[in-house]
């Protein structure tokens, strides 16, 4: 139903998603005992089951730690060269080592010592720091686009929860419901008012209310099963519950509003903008690198056999015959076009994911007025009418089971509106990357 995407973001989420969940909603059907055991400590409610996923999700913690790895790459952009200490002896003799006695170290060696620095030119260190300024911020959005990501697959696992919990009660009541009905016409058949061949049609029906709840059990267990997976497997007890219930919270927002907070918050979107900011600056520092550097060196030396010593001083430098760094700027005027086009989609990509979000809250909530318009009350007083009649014994069998099986399909069909309605809710402040939904 929903198109699945991949920021002060993780805590304001967070509270929206808090305040959805606890919204309560108006399902038709009367709360049921549940046939899951119980739970070890309080249920989980939405506001714990984030915090719980920003703590301990071991893909968000390995993630997170791209930006202290992209930190420790500002202090090594930031280093300056190192100089160099050079030693040496002269006047060895190879071929007669004989010589080499402590005369020859006293009275002959000629000894000599230089250090050599290299200066930088162009502004290569101040150029090279920022760039690395720059892939840190994109990190750190990237990083926070991960975190919104998680959030929304928190919130849509913690309904689908929510969803099969109250599915599972519905079909705990249908059976309770259907079997006093089989009680009913096993009395009749008792009483001779029923036919034999009736009664078996509605006990094999009980077949299928009793799949029904096995169903919706397994599907209790498997959507816990990928919430616990979101948490931190480890953090939460197999035997867990969830808080709260389906709702139909009321909110009010504009398609134009929603997608001017999308291009000013989404992580993903920030992300590509930095991206061209730093294709910018690299721009700048292949430029830099143009500018050769300078190898200036101090050297002393000193006669063994006499007090002669002396100094120098001496510079180097390439010179730019063939080698003017072209190519590196070159690739980065590229890199910078490419950083554009990509910062242009993924405008695009905002805009369309806020249009189609919006969309799907729109259909949500129209499909949810319906439901709460007549549908549901109309469906439980026919029910209610073909049970009675069925009962006093002017009833049609098949009228019953119709009765039963429209009123199964209406009561399923609005929780699983509820869930889409609510994830939509979730979805908005997805897509926005921060909370502009107040249910």
């Amino acid at each position: 139903m929903f198109v699945r995407r991949p920021v002060p973001i993780a805590i304001a989420i967070v509270a929206t998603f808090a305040t959805a969940a606890s919204a309560q909603g108006q399902v038709a059907a009367p709360a049921a005992p549940q046939a899951t055991p119980s739970a070890a400590g309080p249920p989980i409610s939405l506001d714990d089951a984030v915090r719980m996923a920003l703590e301990h999700n071991q893909a968000l913690r390995a993630t997170r730690l791209s930006v202290d790895l992209s930190k420790a790459d500002e202090i090594t952009a930031g280093l300056k060269p190192n100089p160099s200490l050079s030693l040496g002896v002269d006047g060895l003799t190879l071929f007669t080592p004989t010589s080499l006695n402590g005369t020859f170290w006293k009275d002959s060696a000629q000894y000599s010592a230089g250090l050599d620095y290299t200066f930088e030119r162009g502004g290569k260190r101040g150029n090279r720091i920022l760039t690395a300024k720059d892939t840190t911020d994109v990190t750190a959005r990237t990083v926070a686009d991960a975190e919104r990501q998680l959030l929304f697959q928190t919130a849509q696992a913690f309904v689908n929860v929510q969803l099969a919990k109250s599915t599972l009660d519905l079909a705990q009541q249908d059976l309770a419901s259907y079997q006093q009905t089989v009680d009913t016409s096993q009395a009749k058949v008792n009483a001779g008012t029923l036919a034999e061949g009736d009664n078996l049609q509605i006990r094999l029906q009980m077949l299928t209310f009793q799949q029904d709840v096995s169903a919706a059990q397994l599907s209790l267990i498997q959507s816990k099963a990928t919430l616990r997976q979101l948490l931190g497997y480890d953090n939460v007890p197999a035997n867990f519950d969830v808080a709260g219930d389906l709702g139909h919270p009321k909110v009010t927002v504009t398609l134009d509003a929603l997608q001017q907070d999308a291009l000013a918050t989404r992580p993903d979107y920030l992300a590509a903008q930095g991206s061209l900011k730093l294709a910018n600056d690299q721009v700048s520092l292949e430029i830099s690198n143009r500018a050769r550097n300078l190898d200036g060196n101090v050297t002393y030396s000193r006669n063994a056999f006499g007090p002669v010593s002396a100094v120098g001083v001496g510079l180097s430098f390439d010179l730019q015959v063939h080698d003017r760094n072209q190519g590196n700027i070159a690739h980065a005027r590229v890199a910078v076009d490419q950083a554009r086009d990509t910062e242009s989609a993924a405008r695009t990509t905002v805009l369309t994911d806020v249009a189609s979000a919006f969309a799907a809250y729109q259909t949500s909530d129209q499909i949810l007025n319906l439901f709460e318009s007549g549908y549901l009350d109309q469906a439980k007083q026919s029910l209610d009418i073909a049970t009675y009649v069925f009962q006093s014994g002017n009833g049609n069998l098949l009228a019953l089971l119709d009765a039963e099986r429209t009123y199964r399909s209406t009561q399923l069909a609005y929780r699983q509106a509820l869930a889409a309605y609510l994830t939509s809710l979730y979805q908005l402040n997805f897509v926005i990357g921060r909370q502009v939904v107040h249910p």
